[in-house]
């Protein structure tokens, strides 16, 4: 079962990804690779580091001639700014170049300072920055093209940044993704994009950042994916916990959570037909899933992102060292990153979604795993 882990810090010299459980015979290129890393510095509002950031990729293993291997899968984003930071993040051993000891409020730099007995935030926030999913792309990527393997997708949009929300009732597809990222805001329909770009201009204006809503949804996929034996295999509560594993997430809803927790029950479940040999519901309040298993509709959940906690107004915090108050520190950083986070939103999504159906069909070739996802289809045709 696909399973991953990343290492590296923001301004180290790279970060790596490795990638188990990734069936053999999986078309897998660079410059898949590279396309979609290049998704994930989408949108208005980024910073300049963006730019910069040109994401130089070395596949290392468990690729040969553009196809996996079965063995995992090893690849190192270089950092194209090593060679500027080299001295700050490599000084001699116990003499730091510069102390930043003025913690960030909404970071991590003071629990994990406390945590790690360290009076320099720099040795929590090179890990704790949100430049770590460029890693987690790579296996998002990889699940993305095993998922394809039986004809299902993911596609993610932006519903709101602050105030600005959409007014559109229409779901996207996976057809509608190229228009979606050439969105300056990946929203989906034009309704709200110009509101969206304002609201962040008027941000920016302030010297403040922002936050907003995106939503992922998930294509082709059987009923009876995930499970309610065990609490852990849940699928609504794997993929809260994945989306919630993401720097500055802060609520996850599925389907019309929120909204059907005002609901009366009559009004807030999905009712079921059967017509032409199948089952259907002609509504999709539960986003897909009951009981912790898929449905077969399209699975839909939405993920709030707070604002960025690098403000170029600095917020008043206290010196660690001197206990005194000051303002803290700034780096550079971005006004509104949602564009790019629901990109990272949609891989997290694409990861758990294909860890539970490897679990569940199992194949150590992308063709034993297709075979098994097809006669399982079969089956439900004939129930």
């Amino acid at each position: 079962m696909l399973r991953f882990l990343t290492a590296g810090e923001s301004h180290g010299p790279g970060l790596v990804t490795i990638v188990e459980g990734v069936p053999a015979g999986l078309t897998v290129t660079r410059d898949g690779l590279g396309a979609e890393l290049a998704r994930r510095r989408l949108g208005y509002g980024r910073g300049a580091r963006m730019k910069i950031e040109q994401d130089k990729l070395e596949i290392m293993g468990g690729i040969r001639h553009g196809r996996t291997l079965g063995s995992p899968v090893a690849v190192i984003i270089r950092n194209t700014e090593w060679p500027r930071w080299k001295e700050e993040m490599s000084p001699d051993p116990g003499t730091p170049k510069r102390l930043m000891t003025t913690p960030r409020p909404g970071h991590a730099d003071l629990v994990g300072m406390l945590k790690y007995d360290t009076k320099d935030a720099r040795n929590i926030l090179e890990r704790a920055s949100a430049r770590e999913t460029a890693a987690r792309t790579i296996a998002g990527y990889l699940a993305k093209q095993i998922l394809a393997s039986i004809g299902a997708s993911v596609v993610s949009h932006v519903v709101a940044i602050g105030r600005a929300i959409t007014e559109t009732e229409q779901l996207p597809t996976i057809e509608d993704l190229p228009a979606i990222d050439a969105s300056q805001v990946r929203a989906f329909g034009t309704d709200a994009e110009a509101a969206m770009i304002s609201e962040i201009e008027r941000a920016k204006g302030d010297r403040d950042t922002l936050g907003g809503v995106m939503e992922v949804l998930v294509y082709g996929l059987p009923p009876g994916v995930g499970s309610y034996s065990q609490w852990d295999r849940r699928m609504d509560a794997r993929l809260g916990e994945a989306l919630m594993s993401i720097q500055a997430m802060k609520a996850v809803e599925v389907g019309d959570g929120l909204e059907s927790s005002r609901r009366r029950g009559s009004e807030a479940h999905d009712h079921i037909y059967y017509a032409d040999g199948e089952f259907y519901r002609n509504t999709d309040r539960a986003g897909g899933t009951e009981g912790g298993m898929t449905t077969g509709q399209p699975l839909r959940v939405r993920v709030a992102m707070k604002p960025l906690s690098t403000v170029m107004r600095p917020l008043p915090t206290v010196n660690v060292v001197t206990k005194e108050p000051e303002v803290a520190f700034r780096e550079r950083s971005d006004v509104c990153a949602v564009p790019a986070a629901a990109v990272v939103a949609e891989q997290m999504v694409a990861i758990v979604v294909t860890q539970e159906l490897q679990r569940k069909f199992g194949g150590d070739t992308v063709d034993d795993f297709v075979v098994n996802v097809t006669s399982y289809r079969a089956r439900l045709r004939a129930f």
